[in-house]
């Protein structure tokens, strides 16, 4: 019953809207020790394996880096920008650590500055009543909601944002969907690779303050973003890949989490595959 729930859950799939740019370069053939696989201790007290990333899912902008901060939030602070894709921690002394996020839907519905307020290893996650109203066939066997755990869509990890102590509803999560991160996605708020949320979890403690831009203020600081292909967002005008860069990317792109299987040359078809749902969070 598990599996059926499992696969059910993975074929509801996370739409990415693409553009005119050119296919994005991998920023290395390698996966870093970061984003290497991982033990964790699981929902139940149980060891749990988080697998490593795959290389051809870490692109320039998807990559955890600490970059030159030029925002006024003080050290500590998050800063989320939905429309340039990447969460920020910010650091002393002009600093951030930069991290990609894929947005869902509803990461594009509030803007303003929350407290994280909880925070859960291994989080549950249930359909919003709209949700199960609306599409009951999909939905409505995940009324009770699913327990954590490697088949639960919200990854390992998730931070949960209040204002003026109330619910908002944003969570900023992990997924069982690295073939996402830096996409736009059809549900779900800020979806962080696993192996990022965890230790971003682990650095950031309640009542932590997380500013969400707005696109006003996305296009102050981050500049215009444009879409390529491949469903990432680059800056607007950046130079699209050199056929040469595009050729020594894989051929094929398969992968048991992945939403797409991602086929070079960039003019080859994309095959849309299973991939979990990322929502709302109970």
């Amino acid at each position: 019953m598990r599996l059926v729930t499992l696969f059910t859950a993975m074929a509801l799939g996370l739409a990415a809207c693409g553009s005119s740019q050119g296919p994005i370069t991998l920023a290395s053939p390698t996966v870093p020790e970061t984003y290497q696989a991982r033990m964790d201790t699981g929902p139940d007290g149980e060891p749990l394996q988080i697998p490593a990333v795959r290389a051809a899912y870490l692109t320039e902008r998807n990559q955890r880096q600490q970059v030159a901060y030029n925002g006024t939030e003080a050290p500590g602070t998050i800063v989320v920008d939905p429309y340039a894709r990447v969460l920020y921690h910010v650091q002393p002394g002009g600093q951030a650590m930069r991290y990609g996020v894929a947005v869902g839907r509803a990461g594009t519905g509030y803007a303003g500055t929350a407290t994280i307020a909880r925070k859960a290893t291994w989080p549950s996650w249930r359909p919003t009543d709209n949700m199960i109203r609306t599409q009951p066939d999909l939905y409505a066997q995940f009324s009770d909601g699913l327990s954590g755990g490697m088949h639960n869509p919200l990854g390992s990890r998730a931070l949960y944002l209040y204002e003026g102590g109330r619910d908002t509803y944003y969570r900023i999560h992990g997924t069982m969907d690295p073939s996402s991160i830096g996409k736009a996605t059809s549900a779900g708020c800020i979806r962080m690779f696993n192996q990022d949320v965890m230790d971003l979890f682990d650095q950031v403690e309640n009542g932590t303050t997380v500013v969400v831009r707005s696109q006003a203020e996305s296009v102050r600081m981050e500049g215009p973003m444009s879409e390529t292909p491949e469903g990432y967002v680059v800056p607007a005008g950046q130079a699209p890949a050199t056929a040469a860069a595009a050729a020594s990317m894989p051929a094929q792109v398969t992968d048991p989490y992945a939403v797409t299987t991602v086929s070079t040359p960039a003019s080859a078809p994309v095959v849309t595959t299973m991939s979990p749902v990322e929502s709302a969070v109970q």
